[in-house]
């Protein structure tokens, strides 16, 4: 690539912030400004980052800075506008998950960068994990059908509590991380969801009536292959049992071990300690052949090297044209997955799919 690719990196949160240390650091990127709601988010980073253009407003970002790529880091509710905007002005989009608050939104996206041919990398991180790789490697060895057992829990106080107030505004904790899972969910299934069912409860009146802090969704799958995925946010929220990530088949099972990091710790929510396996053979005395298993995962990146990681699969994509086409699918699909476990959960009825 004989010049450095412009980006305009939306949102100076935690996911900006990684995001755009990652651009700094790959020397086929530039970074063109910085766009955040208050002035001292983007003023710190730029402050980090050696001193760099920022801006209060988007539309003035976009159409100044001209960029070739544009990271969308916000909260959902701008998702649909910014990647449209965007995609429009002739920009690739690195846009953080979920891809938009409705699956019409997020098909428009996707077809829109389509139509525009600009590549379209949507943020699902578990997806560059190693350990997370290797976890999905091995449930697809388990055989069929699978039962597949994930939560996040987070106990937040203080400004962790006000950015999920923030988010509430909009949707609920099962669909904002629940896509993460139900991504991985369909990953290791490689089959199709058919019904979603769902429960919930509104634990504080800090939030709108019309929204819940804690809900579990229930998919199946036409391969028989079943899952659930449980969120909870809030100063509430018990810290026993916040972290399970496991996997069950016909022939064993796969857990990922915690590391006992706080829920609310963002490191904690990527980073494993290892992964242990569980050898269903048994002998003519029913008992086991193989000693489980532990895998050794303590060289995995950290919160920045995911995120390092992300933005060199963007960088491929547009150097080398790679196909995105499974990509943008699937996160669509895993978008209506959790929007039909809202939908449920608010009529008390089964989604069929």
């Amino acid at each position: 690539m004989s010049k450095k690719l412009k980006v305009l990196v939306v949102g100076c949160g935690n996911m900006g912030t990684s995001h755009a240390r990652a651009y700094h650091q790959l020397p086929d990127f530039e970074i063109v400004g910085l766009v955040s709601r208050g002035p001292s988010s983007r003023e710190k980073l730029s402050k980090e980052l050696g001193g760099l253009p920022t801006f209060g407003d988007f539309d003035t970002a976009l159409q100044q800075s001209k960029p070739d790529v544009v990271s969308i880091n916000t909260y959902p509710e701008t998702h649909a506008e910014y990647a449209t905007k965007s995609l429009k002005a002739g920009a690739h989009v690195f846009l953080e998950k979920p891809l938009a608050n409705t699956v019409e939104e997020a098909q428009s996206i996707v077809d829109l960068a389509t139509k525009m041919n600009k590549k379209l990398v949507i943020g699902y991180i578990l997806r560059v994990h190693p350990a997370w790789a290797k976890f999905t490697e091995i449930a697809r060895t388990l055989g069929k059908p699978l039962v597949m057992r994930m939560n996040l829990n987070q106990q937040s106080c203080g400004s962790e509590w006000g950015t999920h107030k923030e988010l509430m505004k909009t949707m609920s904790p099962i669909v904002d991380c629940g896509v993460h899972y139900v991504d991985i969910m369909c990953l290791m299934t490689n089959a199709n969801p058919i019904k979603v069912n769902a429960i919930g409860a509104r634990l504080t009146d800090e939030i709108a009536p019309n929204m819940y802090n804690y809900g579990q969704l229930q998919v199946t799958f036409d391969d028989g292959s079943v899952g659930w995925y449980e969120a909870g946010w809030g100063p509430m929220m018990s810290e026993t049992a916040f972290f399970v990530k496991d996997v069950i088949g016909p022939k064993g099972c796969v857990s990922i071990i915690d590391k006992f990091h706080d829920s609310a710790d963002v490191e904690g929510h990527v980073n494993t300690g290892g992964l242990k396996l569980h050898h269903a053979l048994t002998d003519e005395n029913g008992q086991f052949v193989k000693q489980d298993e532990i895998l050794d995962t303590s060289n995995e990146p950290d919160h920045d090297g995911l995120c390092l990681l992300e933005q060199e699969y963007l960088l491929k994509a547009i150097k080398e044209d790679v196909d995105l086409s499974d990509h943008m699918r699937d996160a669509v699909n895993s978008l209506r997955i959790v929007l039909a476990a809202d939908e449920a959960f608010k009529t008390g009825n089964t989604v069929n799919l």
